[in-house]
């Protein structure tokens, strides 16, 4: 492990376009990116057209930045100080808190070290395999993930595992799912209030993240993967269960509407 990338030509042109255009401070952005931690495996050089990784390093620590204005204000709201969560950029393996992951499980938040993981390999997966190309789409990843801190910071995390420690391998997976689902809400927020107070969301952009949610549904992935679908087996939800909170979230801004344990809905 070793500290954040540095930031080539390219990389500070992005930093200062991003600057421009969500009023943020550069000199910010900039220390923020220095922050992101980086694990890497040996690997293949990276396909012609993929985006550089200096690249997916800012708009990855730029994204986590905005989610930070959000959540500060909303802890605030309820005088509670918000702690920022590290992102830790990988390459197809990482050693976390939680063990060790590859890239095959995707973005992953861990609660014992408050650590998000994100290999931005995953960014191209999103759009060549499940068809949800887009910032936003992207962004709507991160900052799913970071609903995750989010329950850790609230103590849901911790009631839902406790919960399921008792529960039968049922009722595990529908836990499972209702925690996935309000943290697909909690992105939606942070769309809401990034959009209200920054003005960074532009045309089309709530789109891709619907698109982005449907496409990575739990019957949609097992379709493609398995040619049929098994809801008992889900954890995160269908993509009609993960459009309608993601939704809820973008339309309310209201974290206090993203109850998905008492509102078993859809």
């Amino acid at each position: 492990m070793r500290g954040g990338p540095a930031l080539g030509c390219g990389g500070l042109i992005l930093v200062l376009a991003v600057s421009y255009f969500t009023g943020q401070d550069p000199r910010a952005l900039l220390q923020l990116l220095s922050t992101v931690q980086e694990q890497t495996a040996p690997q293949e050089a990276a396909p012609p057209g993929s985006a550089p990784k200096d690249e997916l390093s800012t708009f990855a620590a730029t994204v986590l930045a905005d989610t930070e204005e959000t959540w500060k204000g909303i802890f605030a709201e309820a005088n509670q100080v918000y702690e920022e969560p590290p992102l830790v950029l990988f390459s197809q393996a990482v050693r976390s808190g939680c063990g060790t992951a590859s890239s095959g499980m995707g973005p992953f938040y861990c609660p014992a070290d408050h650590k998000v993981y994100l290999d931005p390999v995953f960014f191209d997966q999103l759009s060549k395999r499940f068809g949800a190309p887009g910032d936003f789409a992207q962004a709507y990843v991160i900052a799913h993930e970071v609903g995750h801190h989010v329950q850790n910071l609230t103590g849901v995390s911790e009631q839902v595992t406790a919960a399921q420690q008792r529960g039968s391998e049922a009722e595990r997976n529908a836990l499972s799912v209702r925690l996935e689902l309000q943290a697909d809400c909690y992105a939606g927020v942070w769309g809401n209030r990034a959009n209200r107070d920054r003005k960074v969301i532009e045309p089309g952009d709530f789109e891709e993240g619907m698109r982005a949610a449907a496409s990575i549904g739990d019957d949609s992935i097992q379709e493609m993967t398995e040619g049929s679908i098994h809801p008992e087996s889900w954890t995160h939800g269908s993509g009609d269960q993960r459009q309608f909170w993601l939704r809820r979230g973008l339309e309310s801004g209201d974290w206090t509407r993203c109850d998905t344990f008492r509102e078993k809905r859809p």
